[in-house]
């Protein structure tokens, strides 16, 4: 075996005993308060644990069989890790890799933090063909086009928020976003549409905005009274889709009597897999 490819998840933990652990990782060894823990156990209790490993997996597998190719999965911050499963591929004799972050749109935070692990992981042991972005990949914003064609409703795009800095230093996450909603707005004919932010943590410095809570709140007071979410920074269901969009925000909008939809997330949704592997042929020639 020489090519394979190597999708990148964030992870999530394999029990509530792991929460910890977990989050201690997410932190980078700076201390977690107790609360933080209990708080995230609570939501894992609500929503299930190990949706995005069965997930991703699926994805993989579908995507394997796809393209003939051998297909591995690293994660960012639990098992199995990004470093454990590029040891793995190179035992196996893989020597050239495709690398995709299941997550379009670019940031140094985010997307560079994987290539950091890939590579330093790699150490130079083979040949690496990173993808930064497929935010405007044709075929993904077709699937997403797909889910909001038709809708009468205020179709609010969102993404997982990042700290306000990164803009200073020119880092294209917002831009690419916006890119992707216009893209799917024009391709869907929507007149209705915005871009908001969600899943912020708690550091105490700004983030980008608005919040999908403030966003709803001013979509109400405009006279919105139906909206359509359309998490385009999220490929699978997870926490900040499961908790923090069906149950945060669905509840904030049935406080403000908005009627609140949400769109499917891709998962292993037959289309969006062949998306992925067009994204993959287009690496391999």
């Amino acid at each position: 075996m020489s090519l394979a490819v190597l999708l990148l998840a964030y992870g999530s933990p394999s029990s509530l005993e792991d929460v910890p652990a977990y989050l201690a990782d997410i932190r980078g060894g700076r201390p977690v308060r107790q609360e933080a823990v209990d708080e995230l156990v609570e939501r894992y209790r609500r929503i299930g644990l190990s949706l995005l490993d069965r997930i991703t997996e699926a994805q993989r597998g579908a995507l394997e069989q796809k393209l003939g190719i051998r297909c591995y999965v690293g994660m960012k911050h639990w098992r199995p890790w990004i470093a454990d499963t590029i040891e793995q591929m190179l035992d196996e004799g893989v020597t050239r890799i495709v690398a995709v972050v299941l997550a379009p749109h670019y940031s140094e935070l985010s997307i560079g933090g994987y290539r950091d692990r890939v590579e330093a992981a790699l150490d130079g042991r083979g040949a690496l063909d990173f993808v930064r972005s497929w935010h405007d990949w044709g075929p993904y914003v077709d699937v997403v086009t797909d889910r909001v064609r038709g809708t009468a409703a205020h179709v609010v795009f969102t993404a997982h928020s990042l700290p306000e800095r990164i803009l200073a230093a020119g880092d294209p996450y917002r831009d690419e976003l916006m890119a992707t909603a216009r893209a799917v707005a024009d391709r869907a004919g929507l007149a209705d549409w915005s871009l908001a932010f969600q899943s912020e943590s708690a550091t105490g410095e700004p983030w980008l905005g608005p919040d999908i809570g403030v966003h709803l709140e001013e979509l109400h007071a405009a006279g919105v009274r139906e909206v359509l979410v359309a998490p385009i920074g999220f490929v699978s269901d997870h926490l900040e889709i499961l908790w923090d969009l069906d149950v945060v925000a669905k509840a904030k909008a049935a406080e403000l009597g908005l009627r609140f939809q949400r769109i499917e997330s891709m998962n292993d949704d037959p289309a969006f897999i062949e998306a992925l592997a067009e994204l993959v042929r287009t690496r391999v020639g």
